[in-house]
């Protein structure tokens, strides 16, 4: 059951799978369109596991249509199977209980895993439709079995004697996480109550929903149009070859047209000379979702908080915080409000020496022209931080990206990689069906020649494909049905013209390394249970991984493999790589700065404990800069990441878990120490990473994973100098290991 739940109806009740739009729409034009009528059943491939290797999803025979009536089918088959253990007169163990729930609503599982992820990478109309008609009807789904008193009976009564079952380790802690899930979900609770949290979890669903395809219509309606190439100076001839292909796309020749991407801070803003276009772009950035239009989710975020809030204390919480961290390794919210407030000071204070730089440089800048100077806006930041970076350290981004040709990155950096420290080989294959003509496909086989999944990367942005980067798994790895991992990886990297390369920045390469590190938690699964498969971890564990795999990025001997210039095949010379290292910590104070006041932000939506408290529609924007300023991260030319109307994360799978990236990363830095301090790229130190940590998925608590590791507690102070946070002079000692 937790394959059907836990994971693919999970993503569908927390919209974590945000839907994304080809085309502007009203917030309910989705859920008035007609849902697709199917054909005849039998034409359905979601009935069956599809005969492609590894049960690869048959893109080319799923049709919408066949959606819906595979929902139904599974909803009713998978309530079917929950009734036969409900009503089995033998006495509950965990064959009959456990095990039959695990293996029950498969046709629900691939149905909902293929359509959600599709509903992220490549959406329409039609999707947006049966998301907004199924996303109540699949909690009430979930709702009928997690509060289903007779089946709770059965679990807790496992539960009581989980000691005497003679389980293994993980088959223990089965027994564990299932009936934690039912205590959480409100088996325990009168009735009445129940009766209120179902209708809850339904109108948590439907507004999630209308949530996240206000964004992604937002996203596209706010686009900046521009009528001239001279005002897009400064700009590089790439992003200016894909500006003109965008407005060709919307029926504007001779225009050009620069999408918004998720975050509060845009692309853009690095390179454009035009003050006003980079105001105008920000501006736009900013006010998404909160302008009073079609697209403004103030009044959702509200009418989420509340009902969020009600049943966290319906469940003995005094706060949502409190219950979403109850389960992750935080545990409470002191210690994220304690990790959180120790770092913004710090960070802040190194924003604003940042911005001093930043300042001077354009006093100097002004004086020159023999124009007045101006005060440092946000619209500013990036910009002025380029030219700052560039009198530093002598480079600019536009130096590196001809060394960066995506698909180099991927296979001679990413791929090869991951074979010099576990031993992986890769063949790309053209046979499978795709959703988008440009994705790549590949086999990837074990050092012994085995098969051990298969890998699709999904790189290139589009009007159908929400923002940022993620991983998904169209199958996960469990030795209950004997299935391998079919993963997937999506980036939001602009598309160029035909013909032409698609060079990445550095932080697109970084994304690509961390994004495969995800993939590698996926495909490395080695459990047992449905449950416990792939990256079924805490989600402040989940990012821990894959920040890991970034430090490959540029360590000398992949990057020596990958980073060649596109025409003529020469190394990025080293002493352009040795500036880009030198300023590895450039513009920190920023980066932290804008990411904790996100996290923070978060953490005062969701420790509101009184309903009163919950600000209306109109006081939303108000709530969120008194929380600023109330935690000392409120510094205007750094706005945070993510605000509260656009704030996907929060609205979603993420609620008062965006600390998570930064906690990963306490991990993660802690972690890279240890590999540097153990040879490096090495396959003892990967086949140690993989079989103590990346194969075991949730089978075992998530930190005593990090210890089996690493074989010590974390520790702090690597991250501290990633970020440029430590003390003046303090170093880093080495982690004490046992």
């Amino acid at each position: 059951m937790k394959q059907a739940l836990s994971v693919a109806l999970a993503a569908a009740l927390a919209t974590f799978a945000l839907a994304a739009c080809q085309a502007p729409t009203k917030p309910d034009q989705a859920a008035a369109a007609t849902v697709p009528v199917a054909p005849e059943a039998a034409a359905n491939p979601l009935f069956t596991p599809s005969p492609l290797a590894l049960e690869y999803p048959q893109f080319d025979q799923i049709e919408d249509v066949h959606f819906g009536p595979a929902f139904d089918r599974g909803m009713a088959e998978q309530l079917q199977e929950i009734g036969a253990i409900v009503d089995n007169p033998a006495p509950p163990s965990f064959d009959n209980t456990i095990i039959a729930m695990e293996r029950s609503g498969q046709i629900l599982n691939r149905a909902t895993t293929v359509f959600f992820s599709l509903v992220g990478a490549d959406t329409n109309d039609a999707r947006k439709a049966i998301q907004a008609d199924y996303s109540p009807k699949f909690a009430a789904h979930r709702d009928a079995i997690y509060l289903n008193p007779k089946l709770f009976a059965r679990v807790a009564s496992l539960y009581e004697r989980r000691s005497q079952l003679g389980l293994d380790a993980e088959g223990t802690r089965l027994v564990e996480r299932y009936y934690d899930d039912f205590v959480r979900a409100g088996a325990k609770l009168a009735p009445a109550e129940q009766a209120r949290l179902k209708q809850m979890n339904a109108e948590l669903a439907r507004l999630g929903t209308r949530f996240s395809q206000n964004v992604l219509a937002e996203v596209n309606a706010s686009a900046i149009v521009v009528d001239s190439r001279e005002e897009l100076d400064g700009l590089p001839a790439d992003a200016i070859a894909a500006a003109a292909e965008a407005a060709k796309a919307r029926k504007l020749d001779g225009k050009y047209v620069l999408a918004l991407q998720n975050t509060t801070g845009q692309p853009p803003e690095t390179y454009l000379s035009n003050r006003a276009l980079r105001q105008r772009i920000h501006e736009a950035s900013v006010t998404r979702n909160s302008r009073g239009n079609d697209y403004d989710n103030t009044a959702i975020v509200a009418q989420i908080m509340k009902p969020r809030l009600e049943r966290a204390q319906m469940l003995g919480y005094p706060d949502y915080a409190s219950y979403s961290l109850a389960n992750q390794t935080a545990k409470t919210t002191a210690a994220v409000n304690k990790m959180l407030g120790e770092l913004a000071p710090a960070a802040v204070a190194n924003a604003r020496r940042e911005a001093a730089d930043l300042q001077k440089m354009i006093d100097r800048e002004q004086k020159a022209k023999g124009a007045k100077s101006f005060k440092l806006e946000p619209w500013d930041w990036a910009y002025y931080a380029e030219k700052v970076r560039k009198a530093k350290y002598a480079f600019d981004e536009a130096q590196l990206k001809p060394y960066l040709e995506a698909k180099n990155v991927l296979e001679n950096g990413v791929f090869y990689a991951a074979g010099q420290l576990y031993g992986l080989r890769f063949k790309q294959r053209t046979d499978l069906p795709v959703y988008q003509p440009d994705l790549l496909v590949y086999d990837v086989y074990n050092e012994d020649g085995t098969q051990l999944a298969i890998f699709i990367e999904d790189m290139y942005a589009r009007p159908s494909k929400r923002g940022g980067a993620w991983m998904n798994a169209y199958v996960q790895q469990n030795r209950l049905f004997g299935t391998k991992p079919v993963v997937a990886n999506h980036l939001n990297v602009p598309k160029p013209p035909a013909g032409e390369p698609t060079l990445l920045t550095w932080d697109e390469t970084r994304t690509m390394f961390h994004e495969f590190g995800h993939a590698l938690h996926g495909m490395f699964s080695n459990v047992t249970y449905p449950y416990f498969a792939g990256t079924s971890v805490p989600r402040d564990f989940v990012e821990f991984p894959s920040q890991v795999n970034e430090m490959w990025a540029d360590w000398p001997s992949v990057l020596a493999n990958y980073a060649r210039h596109y025409q003529t095949g020469a190394a990025m010379p080293k002493a352009l790589l040795d500036k880009v290292m030198a300023a590895a910590q450039f513009n920190e104070g920023f980066r932290t700065t804008e990411y904790l006041g996100a996290a923070m932000l978060d953490q005062n939506w969701h420790q509101i404990q009184q309903l009163a408290a919950v600000p209306a529609a109109a006081d939303v924007m108000a709530f969120e800069a008194a929380a600023l300023a109330k935690d000392g991260i409120a510094y205007a030319p750094v706005p945070p990441r993510y605000r509260t109307p656009y704030f996907s994360h929060i609205m979603s799978g993420y609620a008062a878990g965006y600390y998570s990236y930064i906690w990963s990363e306490v991990l993660d830095a802690d972690t890279v120490e240890w590999i540097k301090q153990h040879g490096g790229l090495t396959r003892a130190n990967g086949d140690r990473f993989r079989d103590t940590l990346l194969s075991r998925g949730g089978s075992k608590d998530a930190l005593d994973l990090f210890r089996d590791f690493t074989g010590g507690e974390p520790d702090i102070k690597p991250l501290l100098e990633r970020r440029g946070l430590a003390a003046p002079g303090a170093k880093t000692k080495a982690p004490a290991r046992h």
